[in-house]
């Protein structure tokens, strides 16, 4: 699912779901954060593989450690934009760091369904989950995520609002 926002329906929905106790941010930019490779390849090489290693579980823990790096010094300036959206919360480096790898593992396993370039295992080259999902149930699953994470987002800022 390259360059869309489906893969943030699920994300949103696991972090509302279990907010405060995972930095929703750094869930949401883990969850998307790995269609940089193949935007790197559509725009650079023209080839590819598009879903390469940054794609696999072994890739995708790299990119996780790596934005909980870059995501802990920044916390205060993103934390900002939390508060807009009404969903305040402390964070943590552990907390960055889990999140970040929820986001990307969920990234993983929503695209390793769909693409036969891609090698989730690796260093196993195959990929043994490829068509044992219909890609329509993978879209359907992100696009539920997306529906249920509003209803839910509208329901913690009545409560927020009600408790005042």
């Amino acid at each position: 699912m390259p360059f869309t926002p489906f893969h943030l329906g699920p994300a949103l929905l696991i972090g509302l779901l279990f907010f405060p106790f995972l930095d929703i941010f750094a869930l949401c930019l883990g969850s998307v954060i790995l269609d940089l490779e193949p935007l790197y390849y559509l725009l650079f090489t023209y080839k590819g593989p598009y879903h390469g290693l940054f794609h696999t579980f072994l890739g995708a823990t790299v990119a996780g450690v790596f934005l909980s790096i870059i995501l802990y010094p920044l916390r205060r300036y993103y934390l900002w934009l939390v508060k807009l959206f009404k969903l305040e919360q402390s964070t943590s480096f552990r907390k960055i760091l889990v999140s970040s790898l929820i986001g990307t593992y969920s990234h993983v396993i929503l695209d390793m369904f769909l693409y036969p370039e891609m090698k989730p295992l690796y260093p196993i080259l195959t990929n043994p989950f490829l068509n044992m999902l219909p890609s329509v149930t993978i879209y359907e699953i992100c696009i539920v995520g997306f529906l249920v994470a509003v209803p839910l987002y509208i329901i913690r800022i009545i409560i927020r609002i009600i408790k005042r």
